[in-house]
């Protein structure tokens, strides 16, 4: 008896090995999705057991999620979910790596995203009130299942309406960042515009202290941003609210601003993007402190600036302390110069393809 239950046990400890290493030799994709009763997730791709001709049904599972799970031994692969094995998602295809898990929240209709405006947000922190303009990407009223990045900009008023825009030029990031996401290029991001502050625009976006043009409220409009749009956000949207989903972005001053901030709170945010940045505040302090810094910080940058006019000595200084400091050109940072572009929103415009798509790459999202 006691040799049959030890047989037993054997048997039991070898077919529970057996299951261990296939698990550990598993590569699973989770596709969250709710397709409504009636229907199904299929998955087609690059390698058997996938083709691109014939879908690979998947398993549904409580919370609209459909998963299949395949060797490793099949190696790197590229798939791409569609629905009834017929309407095929937008965007890229998905690139799973072996061994892994990989969750994705794909969409099934290209179309535009959609904006809200939110008038009269007040500042406890400065003292005043503005609008937010937040951009919502085209699949935020169709996979309700998905949380998303979030991109904060300065100068809200320039960034998606000719109508309030400087000079009637919009930087046009509503209708760039729906192409980019719908050509999978780039993933889906929340964009919240932030006015800024008319005549305190300077003292806003600003550290201490210019001896021409004073300034110097940089920190109490991070405290804005922080203590009070933020959280705002983050309560009110289907947000991904850590570090390594939240950017920052802007201008001009919104560009000082945004490296400024964006290295002073690493906790908050992973990446900043600072085109035509006016680096010669103050007589090219940041600058200063960047080259006496012997830490780097963990925030990926995006520096650029035009050829005509628009600070590109103080820009490529900038960008020279920061290698200095260990960042690498194509890896945690990405300078470019804009050759003949000027200090203007159409030239933001004509290339914010190029920190939309190094903030947000496709398939970067960590969920």
């Amino acid at each position: 008896m006691r040799r049959f239950v030890s047989s037993q046990a054997r048997v039991l400890v070898c077919l529970w090995a057996l299951w261990v290493a296939a698990v550990a030799e598993a590569t699973t994709l989770r596709v969250h999705y709710d397709v409504g009763y009636g229907n199904r997730i299929t998955l087609r791709g690059s390698k058997a057991p996938f083709s691109w001709s014939a879908g690979i049904n998947t398993t549904w599972t409580s919370g609209n999620k459909w998963t299949y799970t395949w060797a490793d031994s099949v190696g790197d692969v590229e798939v791409k979910p569609l629905i009834n094995d017929a309407t095929w998602s937008v965007g890229a295809n998905y690139k799973v790596k072996a061994g892994t898990t990989v969750d994705i929240y794909p969409f099934f209709q290209a179309r535009a995203g959609s904006l809200v405006k939110v008038s009269n947000f007040s500042s406890p922190q400065l003292g005043n009130t503005r609008s937010l303009r937040i951009y919502l990407p085209p699949s935020y009223g169709q996979n309700p299942l998905k949380r998303y990045p979030v991109l904060y900009m300065h100068d809200g008023q320039n960034l998606f309406e000719a109508s309030t825009a400087f000079g009637g030029v919009e930087w046009r990031v509503d209708e760039t960042a729906t192409s980019l996401i719908n050509n999978g290029q780039m993933d889906e991001v929340i964009v919240v515009g932030v006015d800024n502050g008319g005549a305190n625009r300077i003292y806003e976006l600003t550290p201490c202290c210019d001896p021409q043009y004073g300034g110097g409220g940089a920190d109490t409009y991070e405290r804005f941003l922080l203590e009070t749009v933020k959280p705002y956000i983050d309560q009110n949207y289907r947000t991904l609210p850590g570090n390594k989903n939240t950017a920052i972005m802007g201008s001009s001053l919104g560009g000082l601003d945004s490296f400024y901030t964006g290295r002073r709170h690493p906790e908050v945010f992973s990446k900043l993007a600072a085109l035509s940045s006016s680096f010669w505040w103050n007589n090219q302090a940041l600058t200063q402190q960047v080259e006496a810094s012997t830490t780097k910080v963990a925030v990926s940058i995006y520096l650029d600036a035009g050829t005509n006019g628009d600070g590109q000595p103080e820009t490529t200084r900038m960008k020279d302390a920061l290698v200095a400091d260990g960042y690498v050109q194509g890896k945690d940072l990405y300078y470019h110069v804009a050759q003949g572009a000027g200090h203007n929103e159409a030239s933001w415009a004509a290339r914010l393809n190029l920190p939309l798509t190094y903030l947000f790459p496709w398939q970067s999202t960590v969920y």
